[in-house]
């Protein structure tokens, strides 16, 4: 019996993550903690919201009492964190929200586990774990010369969303140094796939491809990123909460590197195709907008270390995976309709409003 607080459990890569550990591990209590923000929707886990082990609790890991008391009323021995404020260029225009929740919350969060596991007298802190989810962001930009990120690269952040995810990083490394805190922590490429809030690229482009909308590209459309589905994702976190060694760090990636405007080429094709129009109808709404502030021109991870050590290897093919991504995103639209609306946001009063 394992009793695991996942943070962040009704965002994008979060859901698919519970949905993975209630379906899979029927004999762990599975506790979903989200502050239901703008990114976290609870109709991503309609499918498992009535399972015997899986229990969700809406609150804010920055409330350290609240999160202090959460840790003993569930008698949490192990945590996935993933809350976190994610966008880039929101990160720019409020720099206070991400370092407040990305480094404070991750502190809470730190500091409740020290207080509740750290009473284990001869045995310490027994089998607990602190699994930090972070980001390949942390590591810099990479050239086109055809290097990756390796666990051993060094922290260069030039946004502040990837600064304070460095941050918190380092919080999570002090806590097993000067506590003996066991935490993991991996670094993760982009992700892509089912229920993404469509700010992010590929679900707002399928959007506007489906709605004849413009198709934003920064700068020239140059910048490199690697591409990661979202459920082999889910699938490395789970290998990793499980038999990753303790204080060690790992990277994963989908060994996918596409420029930006390629990769957007390939959605026009693969969404027109599905949509029934010719090939490359949707080309002409390519538009080309003022660069990012401190745009990286290049990630790419090297998770030889997660293959070797554990396994594990993407499963699918990218261009499999977004045919799969564009089918659910158009064959979803009552989904679609209502996260762009924001109806989504009365789920929760909905399903939990007579609730105790």
């Amino acid at each position: 019996m394992r009793n695991i607080l996942v943070t962040g459990g009704a965002g994008f890569i979060g859901s698919h993550l519970v949905r993975l550990l209630v379906n899979k591990y029927p004999g762990y209590n599975i506790v979903n903690l989200d502050k239901l923000t703008y990114a976290g929707n609870l109709e991503n886990l309609r499918d498992i919201e009535n399972s015997p082990n899986y229990s969700f609790v809406k609150g804010d890991i920055c409330d350290y009492p609240f999160v202090e008391k959460l840790f003993g009323r569930y008698r949490i021995d192990g945590v996935v964190h993933l809350a976190a404020e994610s966008h880039v260029d929101r990160s720019i225009v409020d720099p206070f929200a991400f370092a407040n929740t990305n480094v404070m919350g991750t502190l809470s969060l730190l500091q409740a586990a020290k207080n509740h596991w750290g009473k284990g007298g001869k045995e310490g802190f027994g089998n607990k774990l602190f699994y930090h989810v972070s980001t390949d962001e942390v590591y810099g930009s990479l050239e086109n010369d055809g290097t990756f990120f390796t666990e051993q690269t060094r922290y260069d952040p030039h946004s502040p969303y990837s600064a304070a995810k460095a941050s918190s990083d380092h919080f999570v490394r002090a806590y097993h140094d000067t506590y003996g805190l066991p935490i993991v922590i991996s670094n993760c490429s982009n992700n892509y796939g089912s229920y993404q809030f469509p700010e992010k690229l590929i679900p707002l482009f399928i959007n506007n491809i489906k709605q004849n909308k413009p198709l934003p590209v920064y700068g020239k459309g140059e910048n490199v990123r690697d591409w990661l589905f979202v459920e082999d994702h889910a699938r490395a976190i789970d290998l990793i909460f499980h038999k990753g060694r303790v204080g060690e760090t790992y990277n994963i990636g989908g060994f996918n590197e596409w420029k930006n405007i390629d990769l957007i080429k390939v959605l026009i094709e693969c969404t027109d195709k599905q949509l029934g129009r010719a090939p490359g109808t949707s080309e002409r709404l390519i538009t080309y907008v003022k660069d990012r502030a401190g745009h990286d021109l290049r990630y790419a991870i090297d998770s030889s270390k997660l293959h070797d050590e554990l396994g594990w290897s993407p499963s699918l093919q990218f261009e499999e995976g977004i045919e799969k991504t564009v089918k659910w995103y158009l064959e979803n639209e009552e989904w679609l309709e209502r996260v762009t609306s924001g109806e989504y946001q009365k789920y929760y009063q909905q399903m939990y409003s007579d609730r105790k």
